[in-house]
């Protein structure tokens, strides 16, 4: 046997009554061992600093469990317009002449003011439209028309603005650095903001050019209303008039198609597809002096999705005589007298805290102490 194989056989020193054991379970530990043994935090560091290895590895693919999806609370964004207008990315088509830009100023000024649209309740906040067709002096005429000596401040145009990759991106993420209220972002059109240069009307470049605007607007929880046009021809799904390919459509999280059966109509009907709300037909009027829409009636009216029990309970439960409330996923069941199990309960308050929020204005935390996991109900005033 070699002096190799001699030092690879030499007992270690027993370390208890039992005698010799394995290596793998005596080697003594070093220094920054001993100390993240015994301190917690410095066992943190080491274990963020591994994933933060293993994440910079080129090969890393982020998964996430089902199970870790329950865990968690994902807070969604309030709608801009309940039941019409959600934070993301929509496309807003129609032929040209068909009133879209009415629309859009209408849209516009009532988000910049809070006023209901068609009885829908809206949230109020910052709009930027770009009008890239106009000029100030149409813009003016059309809004005193339209609006009258009713002015805000909340509402700001721009008639230039730079292309998609090429510095639009900066200036809309300036405007909302100094505007955090911004609400809506409207460009007219979307054809005037695109990339010059090569193979404009792929499948993969309309899809990316939609893509960088969603980023954006998802990154900064806006709304962005692209205005497009439609073809000629027909089709037998009214979305496939979108100009362009379907690559448009497949980036965006919704679309609005405005249509006449004749140019000299004075109604339309306003169409709605998207991923955070149900399909839905408006049937609209313009009104000739204002040159404003008017909604006369819907294809159908809206599904509702019905109270949650445990959510109705939570409201009954945090009141403005008890606006806050806080302990474990079990005295939570107990107060609320709900036939579930605790961690059946906690699991589905954090797939609900998104509706508990909206609707009933009770924010909902659930994070570990000290002393385990506690939950926190707290009602906090609707937001505009």
């Amino acid at each position: 046997m070699d002096s190799k194989e001699t030092k690879r056989t030499v007992p270690v020193p027993s370390v208890g009554a039992d005698g010799e054991q394995p290596i793998s379970q005596t080697t003594t530990p070093s220094i920054a061992e001993e100390m993240a043994e015994n301190n917690p935090q410095e066992k943190n560091y080491r274990e963020m600093l591994r994933q933060m290895q293993r994440m910079s590895d080129p090969a890393y693919l982020h998964t996430v469990s089902m199970n870790d999806l329950y865990q968690n609370i994902y807070q969604s964004r309030p709608p801009v317009i309940d039941g019409l207008l959600y934070p993301g990315t929509y496309l807003f088509a129609g032929a040209p002449k068909v009133g879209k830009s009415f629309l859009m100023a209408q849209l516009a000024y009532h988000v910049s003011t809070g006023l209901p649209l068609w009885d829908y309740p809206v949230h109020k906040g910052t709009v930027l439209y770009l009008a890239l067709e106009d000029d100030h002096r149409r813009l003016q005429e059309r809004l005193y028309r339209m609006f009258g000596m009713e002015t805000t401040t909340d509402l700001l145009f721009a008639i230039h603005a730079k292309q998609v990759g090429v510095g639009l991106e900066e200036q809309l993420k300036r405007f909302v650095q100094e505007h955090p209220d911004t609400k809506l972002i409207i460009i007219d059109t979307l054809q005037k903001i695109r990339e010059a240069g090569g193979d404009k009307y792929s499948y993969a470049n309309d899809y990316e050019v939609v893509a960088k605007l969603k980023r954006l607007a998802d990154d900064c929880g806006i709304c962005l209303l692209l205005v497009h046009h439609t073809r000629k021809q027909q089709a037998d799904d009214k979305f496939d008039m979108i100009s362009g390919t379907n690559g448009l459509a497949g980036a965006a999280d919704g679309a609005f198609l405005l249509q006449k059966e004749k140019r000299t109509d004075g109604t339309a009907t306003l169409d709605v597809v998207g991923r955070d709300q149900q399909d839905q037909r408006f049937y609209l009027t313009k009104d000739k002096e204002r040159l404003t829409w008017t909604l006369e009636r819907m294809e159908a009216e809206q599904w509702i999705e019905p109270p949650d029990p445990v959510l109705e309970a939570i409201a009954a439960l945090v009141t403005a005589e008890r606006p806050f409330w806080c302990g474990t996923a079990t005295e939570l069941a107990s107060a609320l007298q709900v036939d579930m199990k605790p961690n059946a309960l906690a699991m589905r308050l954090n797939v609900r805290a998104s509706k508990l929020a909206a609707e009933y204005h009770i924010r909902y935390e659930n994070g570990r102490t000290h002393a385990g996991r506690e939950i926190k109900l707290t009602l906090e005033p609707p937001q505009a």
